[in-house]
């Protein structure tokens, strides 16, 4: 009986996948969580990256990738606008990995659960560009001062292993740090002629009614509502309420 030729082997190349860029709003709500701990000295408001707005190739980025249900890689280019947060307290320099960690982890907690790996610090080169990217510029008077982007992982790698006490970053040293903190009482808007009509002793109406909460604001970034106290003839805010990150970003 004749042997019977084996039959070949069937073999099929697994289709190359791209990886979609994550959604567009959770990617935002990351932004927007991570500038209100980036430690910059002026407020910073969050923009789409629009072309040639980008850093310089050669510009440090801090890049981390996180590991959970949804897996992404996060990349912060925020080297200027932090750079007397890397100054410390004097005790000990402060890495910009150490600077960055704060926010990268606020933007991290955008995606749910997971863990966070340890950051790396490269030249950007193109991690703000290409195939399944959310990009944003971190802006002040509409000046781009940092960038952030978000990428998609299509395979989650590894789930990487947790800094201990030892290598976590001591945020003493971005104690000392300034901020700016506002309270707001009310806001209106005018147009243009009215604005230009202005005269000492005119009244403008707000949005808010007599008694309610001001709002407390740091870096331009909404944290508390409180009520309007004098104390030793100046004002004042006596917290009343702290306001959570979703409320915030509402």
């Amino acid at each position: 009986m004749p042997a019977t030729a084996p039959r070949a082997a069937q073999t099929a190349a697994a289709p190359a996948q791209t990886a979609a860029a994550p959604p567009a709003a959770t990617a935002r709500a990351a932004a927007d969580l991570l500038v209100t701990l980036l430690p910059s000295t002026v407020p910073l408001a969050v923009a789409p990256l629009g072309p040639g707005q980008g850093p310089s190739p050669a510009d440090s980025a801090v890049v981390a990738t996180f590991v959970g249900a949804t897996s992404v890689e996060l990349v912060l280019v925020a080297e200027l606008a932090v750079a007397q947060a890397l100054v410390g307290d004097g005790a000990a320099p402060l890495s910009l990995a150490d600077a960055l960690r704060p926010a990268l982890e606020a933007a991290a907690g955008a995606f749910g659960p997971g863990v966070l790996d340890v950051a790396e610090v490269r030249p950007v080169g193109g991690d703000l560009a290409g195939d399944g990217l959310e990009a944003f510029a971190l802006v002040a008077d509409g000046a781009p001062q940092a960038w952030f982007g978000v990428r998609a992982r299509t395979k989650a790698p590894v789930v990487p292993q947790q800094r201990d006490g030892v290598e976590r970053a001591d945020l003493r040293l971005l104690y000392d740090v300034d901020m700016t903190l506002t309270a707001e009482i009310g806001r209106t808007k005018l147009p243009v002629r009215q604005v230009l009509e202005l005269v000492p002793g005119a009244v403008l109406e707000l949005d808010r009614a007599a008694g309610a909460p001001a709002d407390v604001m740091v870096n331009g970034r909404l944290i508390a509502r409180g009520e309007v106290v004098v104390v030793d003839e100046d004002y004042g805010i006596r917290i009343t309420e702290i306001v959570s990150a979703d409320a915030a970003t509402a």
